[in-house]
């Protein structure tokens, strides 16, 4: 809502952090990196927040570990050059959101999902790909991860990326299928025959919508009226339906 540049340094109430001091583009401000006591508390925190979420009375809880948010930057090896048990090799990168991952799910009841946000590909040579996400759905599976939300981007400033509808859904199919986890499929998923295709034909088990219901918050309900499964309206709504 800023305009989407980078804030001046006079106008930034906190400091950034990451695994390592690598600014994102040009103008962003170099992040502070974090030592491992920082980042144990941060994993910790993520637990405290599962809590809270529970006592809040939510069902369904999503680890966002995508888009260049800090669970993504210390698994790239775009954005993590670190050399101590948190950088280096793919397990070593990937350290942090398994150890946030099962913090989590010290608190998160079995009876509810927990779903896993990842960036599927950073569409940049050398960087976080679809090999490596569909090795790190097979880990996370087994640390209780019920579904993997499959995005892709925003680590890298300069990535081309092939932006056009379901340019995502490939990524949920594979996972799906090669990780043996439900997967998720999102991004540019706009009319219901598009994602009941998705789902009739097994790329994905959910299809999650975001800017369509910015622009539609009754979507659902027409998409259920459109593909012939009317289900019920909220009693003030229903004059209209």
């Amino acid at each position: 809502w800023k305009g989407g540049k980078p804030i001046a340094e006079s106008q930034v109430a906190w400091q950034p952090v990451a695994p390592t001091a690598l600014a994102f583009d040009t103008d962003y401000q170099i992040p502070k990196v974090l030592d491992e006591a920082a980042i144990l508390e941060i994993v910790h925190a993520f637990g405290r927040s599962a809590q809270r979420a529970l006592a809040a009375g939510f069902q369904v809880l999503e680890i966002h570990a995508a888009h260049g948010y800090l669970l993504h930057e210390f698994f790239s090896p775009l954005s993590n050059q670190r050399t101590d048990g948190y950088g280096g090799g793919y397990s070593e990168r990937t350290l942090l959101v398994r150890q946030v991952v099962s913090e989590v799910r010290k608190h998160w009841p079995e009876r509810y999902p927990l779903w896993l946000r990842i960036s599927s590909t950073d569409w940049t040579e050398g960087g976080w790909d679809l090999e490596q996400s569909v090795e790190l759905a097979r880990q996370v599976k087994a640390l209780g991860v019920d579904l993997i939300d499959c995005s892709s981007g925003g680590n890298v400033a300069t990535a081309k990326i092939p932006v056009g509808p379901g340019f995502q859904t490939g990524f949920a199919a594979r996972i799906r299928k090669e990780a043996d986890v439900p997967t998720g499929a999102v991004g540019m998923i706009t009319s219901p025959q598009q994602a009941d295709h998705i789902i009739r034909t097994g790329q994905a088990d959910v299809v999650l919508l975001a800017r369509e219901l910015l622009r539609n918050p009754h979507w659902p309900l027409l998409a259920a009226r459109e593909l012939g499964h009317p289900i019920p309206v909220p009693r003030q709504y229903a004059r209209a339906w």
